[in-house]
């Protein structure tokens, strides 16, 4: 490759198969791979219908789809309007390029944009390379607070 330039712009609905592709590849490495149940129709839906619930950026090198990094918005009652930063994840073999800063520097600009008083994220605590580059950016890890959830079997069932 003789240009190295990473170019990030925001993701289209033509793009969704690449993104669920990058998706899934970030489950493998997660070692949750069979948890992914997303399918491009829904993708398509969900980021693109009359009311988007996520948005995302690409990176490219040489038009060559290498990055993504996938947001929602959050609203919490002590700070106001939050992203949440769902995805982020950069092809092994390109990360050299700088892709995941690119794309990391792409959220910071949208959250700035759209007046949001943070970018929150999940990282995995035996992601060892992922927290080395989110304290690279300055970021805080949080370990005080413990994250929870309802499964839809779950949930649905207290609606008995």
């Amino acid at each position: 490759m003789s240009n190295h330039s990473i170019k990030v712009r925001a993701g289209k609905p033509e793009d969704v198969g690449a993104l669920l592709e990058m998706i899934k590849e970030l489950a493998l490495y997660e070692k949750a791979l069979d948890e992914v149940k997303t399918t491009e129709e829904q993708l398509l839906a969900d980021g693109f219908g009359s009311q988007p619930l996520y948005g995302f950026f690409l990176a490219e090198l040489e038009d060559k789809v290498v990055g993504m990094a996938l947001y929602y918005y959050r609203y919490s009652t002590w700070k106001g309007k939050s992203m949440y930063l769902e995805d982020l994840y950069v092809k092994e073999k390109y990360r050299q390029y700088k892709a995941g800063f690119h794309l990391f520097k792409a959220i910071a600009q949208k959250a700035q944009d759209e007046n949001c008083h943070r970018i929150s994220w999940q990282v995995l605590d035996w992601n060892e390379p992922a927290i080395k580059f989110y304290k690279k950016l300055g970021a805080e890890l949080d370990a005080e607070w413990i994250n929870g959830h309802l499964s839809k079997s779950q949930y649905t069932h207290l609606l008995e």
